[in-house]
């Protein structure tokens, strides 16, 4: 579990070619790792169930405004797809905009990850690809994960 928690997956990242994009890698081309998260469908699964998880977690479950979370949810999608290689675009905000002033702690952000974990887990992702992905996205967390005031 220490390992994912350092992954990062708050919202949308930035992609490579993309405005503000600097830090997400495209971490396969061939279509494997894509195809072990159900490619596209899978990921809408994975996702949904990530915030059926969030929405039942009281630590994270007010950070997520339930006006936005249906375009929270599908640039969350496009933002692993584009990880993944499964040839999508990426169309949010870069890390840092989206998160900015929202006083996310790392507690918060390894609770989101926990979340994330236990959708891959029911949707029969290998760990070997969770962590590939997690990886990818976890050099992300210092644009989410604000610094406390002293």
């Amino acid at each position: 579990m220490t390992f994912i928690a350092l992954a990062l997956l708050l919202a949308a990242a930035p992609v490579p070619g993309q405005p503000g994009a600097a830090t997400t890698p495209v971490i396969a081309t061939d279509g494997k790792l894509f195809a072990e998260f159900g490619g596209r469908e899978g990921l809408v699964k994975i996702v949904d169930d990530m915030f059926v998880n969030v929405d039942a977690d009281p630590r994270i479950n007010t950070f997520f405004e339930p006006a936005k979370r249906e375009q929270t949810k599908a640039r969350l999608v496009e933002q692993f797809c584009v990880v993944l290689g499964g040839g999508c675009t990426y169309t949010g905000k870069d890390m840092k905009a989206a998160h900015k002033n929202l006083g996310i702690q790392k507690a918060d952000f390894n609770a989101l990850v926990e979340n994330l974990q236990k959708a891959m887990d029911k949707n029969g992702v290998p760990f070997s690809a969770q962590n590939k992905l997690l990886a990818a996205l976890a050099p992300q967390h210092r644009d989410v994960v604000e610094k406390p005031a002293y």
